[in-house]
């Protein structure tokens, strides 16, 4: 039985490369850990929204060729979000590699439990933490994830100096449990799905207030973004509780700083996105208008 523990390389994760030289070509580790730093940014979108991360290169090594990466979480200030589901990226981009590669050939077996699901094909046995199992499955509905996953098997693939990959906890672990054979990389390469016509991609913003919504509804605010006027309701739960509770005093020239889902549509002639609508999906933070006090008259002088 070969078995990997998606548990151990929650934090961090070494990418072993199958190569016979102990080195590997530019071009293809670039394109391999900049479409991996993409589907981390994606996923942490989804799963963080108001958190940041940044995913680092921290050791290389042989065997054949190894790069250890890990993700680095900071919170913008934020009032209302709950808290960073720390360490779950990297593993939800394990699980999500391996639950590709052992599917190329349809049989697998899924065994889902209350706190882990074991993820089999023939004696390739994969242990996943229900919490990393159920990210995975939120993640996976974000298109711009899953668009970066399939740029990594790409960019490996189409660099035939590699044999295989796979993935370890550390520097100086033995080679992988499960190896990923060259040939499922080029399977998984070969079914890319075109751009879908419409996609929500989400981004920090910092929205300045034209016209606010002063109760719960799905009616929508005004704001000024990048010098256009757009309008957007807001969505965010937690936002309403602090206004209700008089925390918050909301007037017009205002700012909020805003987790943004921006709804596009793709032209079919051009194949370019256009904004279509927007969503307010949390608030992280109000921030008041700046207002001149007016001055007193110097009377020292009298």
């Amino acid at each position: 039985m070969r078995v990997v523990e998606i548990a151990q390389i929650e934090n961090a994760v070494v990418i072993h490369f199958d190569t016979d030289d102990t080195r590997i070509n530019a071009y293809t580790f670039a394109s391999t850990i900049i479409a991996l730093a993409d589907a981390a940014k994606a996923a942490n979108a989804s799963l963080n929204p108001g958190s940041e991360i940044e995913v680092v290169v921290e050791a290389l090594g042989p065997g054949s060729f190894r790069a250890q990466i890990r993700a680095l979480y900071s919170r913008a200030k934020n009032l209302f979000s709950n808290q960073v589901i720390a360490g779950v990226v990297i593993g939800v981009i394990g699980n999500y590699i391996y639950e590709r590669t052992l599917a190329v050939d349809d049989k697998v077996v899924v065994e889902v439990k209350t706190d882990e699901v074991i993820i089999q094909r023939g004696q390739d046995r994969v242990v996943v933490p229900r919490q990393i199992y159920d990210a995975t499955r939120q993640v996976e509905r974000n298109p711009q994830f899953v668009k970066s996953m399939n740029k990594s098997f790409e960019a490996m693939a189409a660099d035939d100096k590699i044999k295989g990959i796979g993935l370890v906890s550390s520097m100086d672990a033995p080679p992988p449990s499960i190896p990923i054979p060259r040939e499922t990389l080029i399977q998984l390469a070969a079914v890319l799905p075109e751009d879908p016509d419409s996609r929500i991609v989400t981004e920090d913003a910092e929205l300045q207030i034209v016209r606010a919504i002063l109760k719960k509804s799905n009616r929508r605010w005004e704001f000024v973004w990048r010098g256009v006027t757009i309008s957007a309701p807001v969505l965010h739960e937690g936002f309403y509780r602090e206004f209700f509770a008089h925390k918050i005093t909301i007037a017009p020239g205002d700012t909020l700083r805003v987790t943004l889902a921006i709804k596009q549509s793709r032209a079919p002639e051009t194949g370019i996105y256009t904004n279509v609508g927007y969503e307010i999906l949390e608030v992280h933070e109000h921030v008041p208008r700046v207002r001149q006090m007016p001055l007193e008259p110097d009377r020292s002088a009298a």
